[in-house]
């Protein structure tokens, strides 16, 4: 099954939570944060969203910096994915 986006929606993969800290140590996974990186694998369409024109400006492969909580997360054939609105997208990462 795939999955679709529609309108200025956008569907992300979340990339996996750091195992290790800069200084080296090891995190236990209770204490992991939820990872704020993710990669984009679909794309809606744009057009018009609540009376305005909606221009896409991600594409797919793009790696992305978003809120901790943005979004609805859904699993599709045991993958979880991330889907939401363009604006909840804070930057690129390049």
């Amino acid at each position: 099954m795939t999955i679709k986006p529609l309108a200025d929606r956008v569907v992300i993969k979340m990339t996996e939570a750091e195992e290790t800290t800069k200084s080296g140590l090891i995190l236990a996974a209770a204490s992991k944060e939820k990872p704020q990186v993710a990669e984009v694998v679909a794309v809606g369409p744009g057009g018009i969203v609540d009376g305005e024109k909606v221009e896409m400006y991600l594409n797919v492969g793009d790696k992305v910096l978003l809120s901790k909580y943005a979004g609805t997360e859904v699993k599709v054939d045991d993958v979880e994915y991330t889907i939401l609105r363009q604006s909840d997208v804070l930057a690129i990462v390049e």
